[in-house]
């Protein structure tokens, strides 16, 4: 009786770290977590990433600040093309950030795709959140490889 737990038990586990490897491949999260698309990202994909970088002026206002967050979590809903989205604030222990703070980070299907996001008028009205509070920002493009 043992031995058939055992091998339950172990059957159960393979079954799903097969299934958790699965479902850590799967990308697009919403903004309240769930998943946006099932489209797993794999090596031999090519999706272009967009990654955005923002340091707060000192005195910005936390409110606003969160303003702003809630105005480009919202942008994956409002804009089909964006295919993937994610976001954090920094917490390095390298002192490399040159005040950065906050990372967010899209992926496109092809370089079409961002055309239409960049001049899109909700990237357009996100940005006029930024107005008044952002000391700097960064901003890469790059093909996954």
């Amino acid at each position: 009786m043992k031995r058939l737990v055992n091998a339950v038990l172990t059957i159960l586990v393979i079954t799903c770290l097969g299934s958790c490897n699965e479902l850590s491949k799967k990308v697009a999260d919403d903004e309240i977590g769930e998943p946006k698309s099932e489209i797993a990202v794999t090596a031999s994909d090519a999706v272009l990433r967009h990654v955005v970088l923002f340091k707060f002026k000192d005195d910005t206002d936390s409110a606003a600040i969160k303003n702003a967050e809630e105005a480009f979590l919202a942008l994956p809903n409002k804009i089909p093309e964006i295919l993937a989205f994610e976001w954090g604030i920094n917490n390095s222990p390298e002192g490399l950030s040159k005040g950065l703070t906050h990372c967010y980070l899209l992926t496109f299907a092809t370089e079409e795709d961002r055309a239409v996001y960049l001049p899109h008028p909700d990237h357009i009205a996100f940005g006029k959140t930024l107005d008044g509070i952002l000391e700097d920002v960064t901003v890469i493009d790059y093909w996954v490889k």
